[in-house]
């Protein structure tokens, strides 16, 4: 169970590192980047591990993998460039 913990957590660190690099211009400020990420890991592993039971800690680990990326895919923001259409409708 501890490493389930300490897996998640790692897990949500290293997902708030990949978009803070990858897509940091279009992310809010870094603090709520790299808290979203470990605590949306800790939320998935709980939910993860509720539904699938004890002893499941892969199964864990891929559910607190998903849902720290769909929350910090909630964090991002549109580009700051819009792309004009050819058309006008």
């Amino acid at each position: 169970m501890l490493f389930a913990v300490f897996g998640s957590v790692l897990l949500g660190l290293a997902l708030a590192w990949a978009a803070d690099r990858l897509l940091g211009s279009r992310l809010p400020d870094r603090r709520a980047v790299y808290v979203t990420g470990p605590l949306g890991a800790l939320f998935g592993a709980w939910v993860a591990g509720a539904s699938l039971g004890p002893g499941h800690v892969p199964g864990m680990l891929v559910g607190a993998t998903l849902f720290a990326g769909v929350l910090l895919s909630l964090l991002l923001r549109p580009p700051a460039r819009r792309l004009r259409r050819a058309l006008p409708f």
